[in-house]
C-alpha cells in the first residue's frame, strides 16, 4: 500500500485542475480567433449605398418645361444613368442643358429617343429641330434648340465621357 500525504493530494488534484483550466484557455482563445474571421468576411462584404436623387427633385429644381417632359420620356423607357448638365453658368454655350443617358443595346436606345421624341409631342406638341444617329442607334443626338439629348450605347458614353467636356456645367444625376 502507497500512503500518499495529504500535501501530495492537494497537489495532484491542483495539477489536474490547473491542466483544465488551460485546455479551456486554449478552446476559448480558439474560439474568439474564429469570431474575429468571421466578422471580418462580413464587414468585407457589406454592399456599397449609392446616393440616389430622388425623381422628384430635378424636376422640382428645374422649371423648364421641355426639360421635365424630356426626362419623363427617359424615365418611361427605363433609361439609365440620366445626368442632367446646366450649362446656364457657362459663357458662350451653345445650349441651356444637356441631357444624357444611356442604354443596354441598340433597341433599347432607339426606343428611349422614340420615348422622349413621343413624350415631349404628347405633353408640349414640340418636335426636334434636328435629329441624328437613328441608323446604328449607338448614339442617338435629339436637338430641342435650347435642350440638347444624347442617348448612348454604356460603351459609346465610357468613350466619349461628355461629363468631362463640359466639366464646368453644374451636373444632376437621376
Amino acid at each position: 500500500m502507497v500512503k500518499t500525504t495529504k500535501k501530495a493530494a492537494v497537489k495532484k488534484a491542483t495539477k489536474k485542475s490547473s491542466a483544465k483550466k488551460t485546455a479551456v484557455k486554449k478552446s476559448s482563445a480558439k474560439k474568439a480567433t474564429v469570431k474575429k474571421v468571421v466578422v471580418k468576411k462580413a464587414t468585407a462584404k457589406k454592399p456599397t449605398v449609392k446616393k440616389t436623387v430622388s425623381k422628384a427633385e430635378p424636376k422640382a429644381k428645374h422649371t423648364n418645361p421641355l426639360l421635365i417632359s424630356i426626362i419623363d420620356g427617359l424615365e418611361e423607357r427605363k433609361a439609365k444613368n440620366i445626368a442632367v448638365l446646366d450649362l446656364g453658368n457657362i459663357p458662350n454655350r451653345s445650349f441651356d442643358y444637356f441631357v444624357i443617358a444611356d442604354a443596354e443595346s441598340s433597341t433599347h436606345v432607339d426606343s428611349i429617343a422614340a420615348s422622349v421624341e413621343e413624350t415631349v409631342k404628347k405633353q408640349l406638341n414640340e418636335r426636334p429641330f434636328h435629329t441624328e444617329g437613328w441608323e446604328n442607334s449607338e448614339w442617338i443626338l435629339l436637338d430641342y434648340v435650347n435642350i440638347m439629348v444624347h442617348v448612348f450605347q454604356q460603351q459609346t458614353r465610357d468613350f466619349y465621357r461628355l461629363e468631362e467636356l463640359w466639366a464646368d456645367a453644374e451636373i444632376t444625376r437621376l
